[in-house]
């Protein structure tokens, strides 16, 4: 199968703004960095993973993806996620992807076999493979074979209207409930359990 792991990124001095009332705006953007360089660590060596692509409006963000060698789509026009992931999902189905990883920033825990885990989830298509959020609320990964199958609902209880979608779509669903991916760093409290773990985390 071919995969194409799609990486939105906002803008690195804005985002985690959740996280203002225990990082400073440079601790936020330092912090950003070091988890966006993680992710492509994670990815841009997997033989499954047939290319990185990033989408951002942060022209940093885009020069770090392509040092790592990601191709890169500048977002332009009102930062509306799922809008952005569309055009990314079109630039993959030109070069023939049969499926696309959707795969936030923000996933200071995942690791390469947490990546293959969604990937050995999605043979035999038509598939859509979901990471829920620790709460089981929101969408921490999403992989769609084939690329299209399903309009992406980003936002908040995605997972839920993300799963309806796939049915309606008359495609099997595979849920993939793993605590590393679990953990997006979103809140005070995530940073706190991040901190517990920092023995064996480094940003």
């Amino acid at each position: 199968m071919t995969i194409w792991a799609i990486v939105p990124v906002k803008p690195l001095r804005r985002g985690k703004s959740r996280l203002a009332g225990a990082l400073t705006e440079d601790e936020r953007t330092e912090l950003n960095q070091s988890l966006l360089q993680h992710t492509l660590k994670t990815l841009v060596d997997l033989k499954e993973v047939e290319q990185v692509l990033v989408i951002s409006r942060d022209p940093h963000a885009l020069t770090i993806a392509r040092n790592y060698g990601a191709r890169t789509v500048r977002e332009d026009g009102q930062p509306q996620l799922n809008t952005a992931l569309t055009r990314a999902t079109v630039v993959a189905q030109v070069y023939a992807t049969r499926g696309v990883l959707v795969l936030p920033a923000d996933l200071p825990l995942i690791s390469r076999e947490d990546v293959l885990t969604l990937i050995e989830k999605a043979v035999d298509p038509p598939v859509v493979v979901i990471a829920p959020d620790r709460h089981g609320k929101g969408t921490n990964a999403l992989l769609i074979s084939p690329a299209g199958l399903i309009d992406y609902d980003f936002g908040e209880n995605s997972f839920q209207r993300h799963c309806e979608l796939v049915k309606k779509a008359g495609a099997r669903l595979e849920i993939v409930d793993l605590p590393s991916l679990g953990l997006d760093l979103d809140l005070p409290e995530d940073l706190e359990i991040i901190r517990e773990l920092e023995k064996t985390i480094t940003f």
